[in-house]
């Protein structure tokens, strides 16, 4: 209980501190008009910031099929319980870009540093500007940049997967970028949704193999949601014992 409590102080002690120093510089860089390009302030800091979080949670991550994660232009896809999904996935891919709900761009100084980054805004409720935020990925993807993207949505409270929305497939087949599927398990052991206090504790990354998306058509797009969503249940099923494809996880794929 002790060792939660400090790891809770300092973990938002340290979003306090590195929030405005980090965001602050990306917001600068970008009225200066830097260049938006892998090694830039825009692509380092978002790891920085992850790093610094995850070490101040006294969080290990633990990379399986690092190999994956290399090489531009792809389409991350993982399961989605806790805030540490994405501090995770951050502090270790290279030059993405997060699709993100909308509502964090409006966080003052962060929403646009977001921005400045190069972060995609999505408003899931309204379908045209959906549509428009999935046309500004495929821009970056055309640029060189990997995607980032959580199909579920929003964060579940276990990890039995939900509907996957299909915008990440339709992107991938409009690109025709391989989509790598991410299994994250013991984010929910360090902040589940919903709950303030932070564990320290281990996050396993597993990127498993790229689900080829050449010659795909828009009529693929449920097939791929299918096919990731089942890699990474039977990744967890297979790691951790956790039945992530259950009933309760729902149908692939959802509007």
């Amino acid at each position: 209980m002790i060792t939660t409590l400090i790891r809770t102080v300092l973990t938002y002690a340290m979003i306090l501190i590195a929030t405005p120093i980090i965001a602050g510089s990306v917001i600068v860089a970008g009225m200066l008009g830097l260049k938006n390009r892998p090694g830039s302030i825009f692509d380092l800091a978002p790891r920085v910031w992850s790093r610094l979080l995850l070490a101040a949670a006294g969080v290990k991550v633990v990379v399986h099929g690092g190999e994956h994660r290399f090489g531009d232009r792809h389409i991350f896809v993982g399961n989605h319980v806790s805030w540490f999904d994405v501090f995770a996935m951050a502090a270790h891919l290279r030059w993405f870009k997060f699709v993100a709900k909308a509502e964090l761009f409006r966080i003052p100084l962060f929403g646009p540093a977001m921005r400045y980054a190069g972060m995609i805004p999505i408003e899931r409720q309204n379908q045209s500007r959906a549509r428009a935020s999935i046309h500004q990925a495929g821009a970056a993807i055309e640029g060189g940049a990997s995607v980032i993207l959580f199909p579920e949505g929003t964060r579940g409270h276990d990890y039995a997967l939900r509907q996957f929305k299909k915008g990440a497939f339709v992107l991938a087949i409009e690109t025709q970028s391989p989509i790598v599927p991410v299994a994250i398990h013991g984010t929910i052991e360090i902040q589940p949704k919903g709950a303030a206090r932070i564990r320290p504790g281990r996050i396993d990354l597993h990127f498993l193999p790229p689900i080829d998306t050449q010659g795909r058509f828009y009529d693929d797009r449920d097939t791929l949601a299918a096919e990731a969503k089942r890699r990474i249940g039977e990744c967890l099923m297979r790691e951790y014992g956790i039945p992530a494809l259950a009933e309760k996880a729902g149908t692939p794929v959802s509007a």
